[in-house]
């Protein structure tokens, strides 16, 4: 598969008409897109509007508008569809075009994609396109204006910075989770397609798991005509035409909830939407918006009342008389619910787990449903709390610090027994088989060899520490407390596997492991 991404860079600044001189277009009071000549002044995302404007006094901004970015972008995806059958929307200012079926009709891959490119240019916008064999390398190859030959989307990829995951919103990579791989030094895609798959799921979850695809350059989705569900799309024959935003909000809100119950009573859910409306003069138009995250009626309500009024806005710019006599949302790529788990995201999940949790409360009560929140502590097991589900409590330690003696990154995985519980326990010898204990001045008695856990035994190949928890060393009633990271190499298996362990009441304990 080829697959052309056409970007548009800073496009809500174009759809406020707001192009040339500083700009920004806000979101509750904070930047939420600054073209470049802001961005050279300084002006960045999430900076307060009025930390913005000190900083480049004539700074022009009008605040966020979803709907005016999709209607003003329609136009321009109806000049691409003059030049190319399959385009589909992922969102406004950012398209896909299927090369497979252009090229054919263009007669090469380079002059479709010179006649998509002046296609975007003649309604006056910067447009920028790359080309590549999944959506996503497209994606960013279009940022970097790249062709991407067939078969070498991972050495193109190896180079890109991992922060790239984070600049396009279509990708669907949580920016936390890309923060902290540059944070533990992970700077380009190919370092994080090298990490085994397996790792990353444990670390970071799915939101990890999505990164570590796209820097994989795995196939994913594609662009294609995919066969219709008729018996699942859904029409309305308005008894007026409709020719008003407002009227076609009231519209596409009922139809909307009419798909979904559809999909429901199905077991499904939607990903890829076809939206088709029948004009007073006979014309027929239709659009494919394309989405990662499944559709609810709340998205799916959005987006056709987006193409609607763009339709509209449309007719009258172009001095048509009359309205939508008929539309149509057509389901493209169906599939069952996501099952990835309970506490997924999205909002019907979280709504799902919500219930679930109020009825176990219900029945064993309120105390026996606990949630983990941030608490302060030295330690990642000390700075999780758990408390009852649905309670707005302060935690028990303050977030912040200062805590002396913290663990420093990267953080365990997963918890350990504790120091209370027996399999938790093991020995740590020197060279000469002596205990390795913690003394009173909080320092290591000899250097860490070996050590026993249970029947397993590894050599230490590394270890950081100890920090002292408490004071009062100087008592020597045991209860003094420390802890360490230690590295080991099992002995049978030779695998490595690395732990927190803890000093307390005299014996060495895992608190939580790695990996």
């Amino acid at each position: 598969m080829r697959v052309m991404a056409l970007w548009f860079p800073d496009w809500p600044i174009h759809a406020a008409d707001l192009a040339g001189a500083p700009a920004a277009v806000t979101d509750n009071g904070a930047v939420w897109v600054a073209n470049a000549a802001a961005r050279a002044r300084g002006v960045r995302r999430g900076m307060r509007l009025r930390a913005a404007q000190a900083l480049v006094p004539g700074l022009r901004s009008a605040p966020r508008d979803v709907d005016r970015d999709a209607r003003v972008f329609e136009p321009i995806v109806a000049g691409l569809d003059d030049v190319a059958s399959t385009v589909e929307v992922y969102r406004p200012g950012l398209v896909v075009v299927d090369m497979r079926a252009a090229a054919k009709f263009h007669g090469s891959e380079e002059a479709a994609a010179e006649k998509l490119l002046d296609a975007a240019a003649c309604r006056g916008v910067d447009c920028y396109g790359g080309i590549a064999d999944e959506v996503t390398t497209a994606f960013i190859a279009a940022r970097a204006e790249a062709i991407v030959p067939s078969g070498g989307s991972q050495a193109f990829l190896a180079t890109q910075p991992v922060s790239v995951l984070a600049s396009e919103e279509a990708l669907h990579c949580d920016p936390e989770v890309v923060r902290k791989f540059v944070d533990l030094g992970v700077r380009t895609l190919g370092e994080l397609a090298a990490l085994p798959s397996t790792a990353i799921t444990t670390r970071f979850g799915t939101a990890g798991a999505r990164c570590h695809a796209i820097a994989r350059a795995d196939p994913g989705r594609k662009v294609s005509s995919a066969v219709p569900v008729p018996e699942l799309a859904v029409t309305m024959v308005p008894e007026d035409p409709i020719s008003r935003v407002d009227a076609a909000a009231f519209a596409a809100r009922h139809l909307a909830a009419r798909l979904h119950a559809r999909l429901a009573g199905a077991g499904l859910t939607c990903v890829r939407l076809k939206v088709t409306a029948v004009m007073t003069g006979g014309e027929t138009v239709e659009r494919v918006w394309h989405t990662r995250e499944e559709l609810n009626e709340d998205t799916t309500a959005d987006r056709v009342r987006w193409q609607l009024d763009g339709w509209l806005t449309a007719r009258t710019t172009q001095a048509e008389a009359g309205g939508i006599i008929e539309f149509t949302l057509t389901p493209l790529e169906c599939h069952p619910p996501d099952s990835t788990g309970l506490w997924n995201s999205g909002n019907a999940k979280k709504q799902q787990a919500r219930r679930a949790a109020m009825r176990l409360q219900s029945t064993l009560g309120t105390d026996k449903v606990l949630v983990p929140v941030a608490s302060g502590g030295r330690s990642p097991v000390e700075r999780v709390e758990l408390v009852p589900f649905g309670e707005q409590r302060a935690p028990a330690r303050p977030v912040e610090g200062p805590w002396l003696g913290q663990i420093p990154a990267p953080y365990p995985a997963r918890r350990g027994g504790g120091e209370n519980h027996p399999a938790s326990h093991l020995q740590i010898v020197d060279k000469q088989g002596t205990g390795v204990e913690i003394d009173g001045e909080a320092q290591l008695t000899g250097e860490p060899f070996a050590l026993a856990w249970g029947e397993k035994r590894y050599e230490v190949t590394a270890w950081a520490g100890p920090w002292p928890v408490d004071g009062r060393w100087w008592e020597g009633d045991g209860a003094g407390r420390a802890r360490m990271q230690v590295v080991g190499r099992e002995v049978r298996t030779n695998r490595q596997h690395a732990w927190l362990i803890v000093w307390s009441h005299g014996r060495w304990s895992i608190e939580a492991v790695y990996g």
